[in-house]
């Protein structure tokens, strides 16, 4: 072979591509996106069938109310009775008569802002660990 064979040969050859045709994958997208968009339209959002409130109890019980002051003394206030005065260590007792008497009577615990954080859950647990069911904090809005 000669020079000029060999360079006619080469010219001859096919070249690489190395450009990609994007267009098809556009095309394609579009597609999808009016596809979604179509049936997103027609998509029915959750409907979500409440519980009504017809066999609930329409009479509930009154709150106990437990306040804890800066020295971790706990005053509870009953509707209609005097408050009543306990340290942290009688408190087991009193969660224990008052889940003997009604275990589903709604107990509200208000602290004061100085008092640690651990005493009020401390306080939440043994009126927990000693069968009081529902037991809630009280906040003071702003």
């Amino acid at each position: 072979m000669t020079q000029s064979s060999r360079s006619s040969f080469r010219s001859n050859r096919r070249r690489a591509m190395s450009d990609i045709n994007v267009v098809p994958y556009i095309d394609v997208m579009l597609v999808l996106l009016i596809i979604f968009m179509a049936t997103a339209a027609t998509v029915n959002p959750g409907v979500v069938n409440l519980p009504t409130v017809g066999g609930a109890k329409t009479q509930a019980l009154p709150p106990i109310y437990l306040s804890v002051d800066a020295n971790e003394n706990i005053t509870i206030k009953r509707e209609g009775e005097a408050s009543q005065t306990l340290s942290r260590w009688e408190l087991g007792t009193f969660a224990r008569t008052q889940a003997e008497k009604s275990a589903d009577q709604p107990v509200v615990l208000a602290a004061d802002k100085s008092v640690k954080y651990e005493v009020v859950m401390d306080v939440m647990a043994k009126l927990k660990e000693n069968g009081v069911k529902r037991v809630g904090l009280a906040v003071k809005s702003q």
